[in-house]
């Protein structure tokens, strides 16, 4: 046996979300989607900044920064010699299980286990993390696993001594009493280019303000999982044994085999077509061939997994109906038609049946569609928001996790056809709350006349509901023209679940992604409705948007744009027109290779995620001038693709129709 092949936290918790791939992580010779995710960079380096914070609210610490194990178990033996000592990361080994604490508190023979996360909490206490039943809520329970894990951990290591766990969280009910709080936080990169903080000016607990972070006692919820009675039903072994069951299988790198499911789907052990080039090994596949006997021929077969929308891919798989070809039309169930277009079982029963027959065509309901969009006003305004949520705020006065609307695109279209980039706004100062003045700006874009507004998918009229909340909380002497603002937002949107006040506006925005789903449907996106596959669908269904973008007139005056000059968006790999999201340049072109070492931001910014996390570390991270100016053009690019994005769907719209 390998002793250094230890169950370690990140390693348990990916168990509980299935026990395979502990036999795949951490071996390069499996593709990993995970280790390059822009949206699980942005929550790791936001847990730095959280757990750097936590720290500060534990004075007088002792770091432990040794990596290894030997050293780091060595140096918190010789600390908890101590009668009373805070330890920062102690390190933990109980036979093949090593853990690293968070924050360690010892007073005589008692411990305080803190386990700090990036991660919102709007209660009290520990009850605040169970289901009404009783049980431990879902969402909660990687959280609470993780901690009961350490307490075993360290509980059989040191069994003198009295251990109390808590989590601790962000705190959803406090909001910052001072300005600038996460920008004592500086992201910097260490000299293998890892991220790691650097604090920033005063950082004492008075110039801290308010804790916005709570902890809470959870060893009552901890005991429940020890004892298997955490939900309606008894595990099949208790946690210690389960505990040992993992860590044995790891440490002989044996694979655990798991009931496959719909979280499949998700598997980040799936190869891309150029890692399977490339040679890497795709652990997706590997589970489907041992348990349901797949050949390669059937990875190409429509599979339930790709069925949009379909909750009952758990148990057909568990009855062995793993293909969309074997599904009846009971399988997919009934549901009482929309008022318009297409239900979702609709839907199903078309991707299906053009799925099983090799139907490439498009289905659209051409009449429904034109009825509708007869309904649409001149001008047309296309908007787009790029936005960011933190767990540690910006300002004085918001709360962990309260959202940011940092930037915002605009196209307009006449009645006449004429498309024009015609605004944007994107705020760029440190420090500065960019909520009021992005409101100001875009009633300044979309004030001037009637016409009606899209939006794709719902986050616009989230981000105003919030913008909403936080000028009716505003005082009127900051703000003057708070009534105007909150008027002229509850005529443009509706008001969401979370509301005190209830709204439909006269003008509310029309949702492009709620059209698609009603009214179109292509083979070509594989079930998805996202901006980003029907684009490139809409764009290889129409010869007209081929012809007319294939040429530079994009970023002319023909086609106006505020970031683009004389753009061709249509290019071909073979037979398919390219994604224009690959088509945005770089943001840093001509830059040397010793020069881009430099460089905090990864160079490709293609999606929401990404586009969050370059905004962020602008604001909180060591950025020259120049990475800073070029990271601003990449943001401005993509936003304008987002909303020209809808522009391109609406022409195809109005030249089917």
């Amino acid at each position: 046996m390998n002793t250094e092949r230890y169950l370690t936290k990140s390693r348990f918790k990916l168990a509980l979300d299935c026990e395979t791939k502990l036999y795949y992580t951490r071996k390069k010779k499996y593709a990993d989607s995970s280790a390059n995710d822009p949206f699980l960079e942005s929550l790791a380096e936001g847990g730095f900044q959280v757990g750097e914070l936590a720290r500060l609210y534990h004075p007088g610490g002792v770091m432990i920064n040794d990596r290894g194990y030997d050293k780091p178990l060595k140096l918190t033996n010789e600390l908890l010699k101590q009668e009373n000592v805070i330890i920062y990361e102690p390190a933990f080994l109980f036979e093949n299980c090593f853990i690293r604490v968070d924050v360690l508190v010892k007073r005589g023979n008692r411990i305080d286990l803190i386990e700090v996360k990036a991660k919102s909490f709007g209660g009290a206490d520990s009850m605040d993390f169970l289901k009404g039943n009783g049980n431990l809520d879902l969402g909660w329970k990687p959280y609470v696993y993780d901690v009961a894990f350490q307490k075993y951990v360290l509980m059989n290591a040191f069994p003198q001594f009295d251990v109390s766990s808590y989590l601790m969280l962000a705190n959803k009910n406090v909001v910052a009493s001072v300005d600038g709080l996460n920008q004592k936080f500086l992201i910097v990169r260490d000299k293998e280019r890892n991220p790691a903080i650097q604090l920033c000016g005063d950082t004492s607990l008075e110039a801290l303000g308010k804790e916005i972070l709570i902890k809470i006692k959870i060893d009552d919820l901890v005991g429940r999982i020890f004892e298997g009675s955490d939900g309606d039903d008894p595990p099949s072994m208790l946690f210690h044994d389960y505990v040992q069951y993992l860590a044995d299988y790891y440490a002989r790198d044996e694979k655990i085999v798991t009931l496959l499911g719909a979280k499949c789907d998700k598997c980040e052990f799936k190869c891309s077509d150029d890692e399977r080039t490339e040679g890497k090994k795709d652990g997706f596949r590997e589970c489907w061939k041992a348990q349901a006997g797949f050949t390669n021929s059937d990875f190409s077969r429509p599979s339930v997994l790709s069925l949009w929308d379909f909750r009952r891919k758990d148990r057909m798989i568990q009855e062995g109906k793993y293909f969309m070809d074997q599904l009846t039309d009971d399988d997919i169930g009934e549901s009482d038609p929309p008022l318009k277009g297409m239900s979702r079982t609709e839907r199903q029963q078309i991707q299906k049946e053009k799925a099983i027959s090799g139907d490439n065509e498009m289905h659209l309901l051409k009449e429904e569609l034109k009825e509708e969009m007869q309904r649409w006003q001149y001008p047309l305004h296309f908007i787009d928001f790029e936005t960011s949520a933190v767990a540690i705020p910006f300002y004085k006065g918001m709360h962990p996790y309260e959202g940011v609307a940092f930037q915002f695109s605009h196209h307009q279209v006449d009645e006449g056809g004429r498309i024009t980039h015609a605004g944007e706004y994107i705020n760029v100062d440190h420090g500065k709350f960019p909520n009021f003045d992005f409101i100001r700006r875009l009633r300044s874009e979309l004030g001037k006349d009637e016409g009606s507004i899209f939006m794709y998918s719902y986050h616009e009229n989230t981000y105003l509901n919030i913008i909403y909340r936080q000028l009716r909380t505003s005082n009127t002497a900051d703000v003057p023209d708070r009534d105007e603002l909150c008027e002229w937002i509850r005529q443009i949107t509706t008001s969401s679940s979370s509301q005190a006040e209830e709204w439909d506006g006269d003008r509310k925005m029309i949702d492009l992604c709620d059209i698609v789903k009603k009214y179109y449907y292509d083979p070509y996106t594989n079930g998805s409705n996202s901006i980003k596959k029907v684009l490139p669908a809409v764009l290889n269904r129409s010869k007209y948007l081929q012809d007319k973008y294939s040429q530079p007139i994009y970023g002319t005056t023909t086609i106006p744009s505020k970031n683009f000059t004389n753009q061709i968006w249509i290019k071909k790999e073979g037979p398919i027109i390219k994604n224009p999201y690959d088509l945005l340049p770089p943001l840093f072109d001509n830059i040397s290779e010793e020069e881009l070492e430099k460089y905090i931001t990864d160079p490709s910014l293609k999606e929401g995620g990404a586009a969050m996390m370059a905004y962020a570390r602008m604001q909180f991270s060591e950025m020259t001038v120049p990475e800073r100016e070029n990271v601003i053009k990449g943001l401005l690019r993509y936003c304008e693709l987002d909303t020209f994005a809808m522009v391109l769907i609406w022409e195809f719209f109005k030249q089917q129709c």
